[in-house]
């Protein structure tokens, strides 16, 4: 293995308190002196869906918040925007400053983050930018469904398909049956090629379960992962989906299980408020050990 750039790079896991559950993300808390190289170095080499880099302070909108400039790498790419080490940065500068008030300068926009103790343990909630959803063309589609081997007719028609956004763009499809979104075996090449041409960050793939709980898969190839564990960024968009096709009431809590399927089942809260299209996606975390 290669060596990292000099600096200090924790890992945490997000959306599980189980170290062998959720999403595993890098994360550098004094990224100052490093270039945009150096942090796709760090990232590629982690291996992690994504890891956050902490560039500088910022000014909080929010009197008493605690504000930092944050940019995040895939282990290709940098994206504008990551719920997951969102999240985990949130908990890992709470752990060494205490909970409170963050807000954190992404690409996508200002993300307000609030870290809270509850029974022993620390959660973050991320409040999304301005969320929106957009039709998907047939053609578009038809490829998207070519490339997951998924006939139509597996869909569930009361989910249609569509692009969502709340900081990164996410196709939504949603599975007719839980063992539809279980048999995952796509075509890489071919679903990424179809992702850049789109602007996609993930493939958010749903089953409902119920009036407020899902469970969802987030192919990532354009990020070089096959799948992501636990998608925040996907949660918020999909909470946005929801709410804009009127399949949830405008105030709601929902409940989203990622991970079942590879192994490292997490739990993600989206929660939506009446008046205010911002999306808010909560979860817990955990340090991970580091490497022998």
């Amino acid at each position: 293995m290669s060596e990292l750039p000099a600096t200090d790079v924790l890992r945490y896991t997000a959306f599980s308190a189980d170290p062998e559950g959720g999403n595993p993300a890098g994360i550098v808390l004094d990224a100052s002196g490093l270039d945009d190289a150096a942090m796709l170095a760090v990232a590629a080499e982690l291996g992690y869906s994504e890891s956050a880099f902490l560039t500088g302070r910022t000014e909080a909108a929010e009197p008493g918040a605690r504000g930092y400039t944050i940019r995040y790498f895939s282990p290709k790419a940098e994206v504008p925007f990551c719920g997951h080490a969102t999240v985990a940065t949130a908990l890992a500068l709470a752990e060494r400053d205490g909970p409170g008030e963050l807000e954190f300068a992404t690409p996508a926009g200002p993300v307000p983050v609030t870290v809270v103790r509850e029974d022993g343990e620390l959660r973050a909630t991320l409040t999304s930018v301005e969320p929106s959803v957009e039709d998907l063309a047939p053609a578009d589609l038809a490829e998207a469904l070519a490339a997951l081997d998924w006939p139509a007719a597996d869909l569930d028609p009361a989910l249609p398909p569509r692009i969502a956004y709340a900081g990164a763009r996410h196709l939504v499809l949603a599975a007719g049956t839980r063992e539809r979104l279980a048999a995952l075996d796509y075509d890489f090449a071919r679903l990424e090629a179809l992702m850049h041409r789109l602007d996609l960050t993930t493939v958010q793939l749903v089953w409902r379960a119920s009036g407020t709980v899902f469970h969802v898969r987030d192919p990532f190839p354009v990020g070089g992962v096959v799948e992501d564990p636990a998608t925040g960024a996907a949660a918020a968009a999909f909470g946005a989906y929801l709410r804009a096709l009127a399949l949830v009431p405008e105030t709601a809590v929902l409940t989203l299980h990622q991970g079942e399927d590879m192994g490292r089942p997490g739990t993600l809260t989206v929660t939506l408020r009446a008046g205010d299209a911002r999306v808010r996606v909560s979860g817990t975390g955990a340090r991970l050990p580091e490497p022998a």
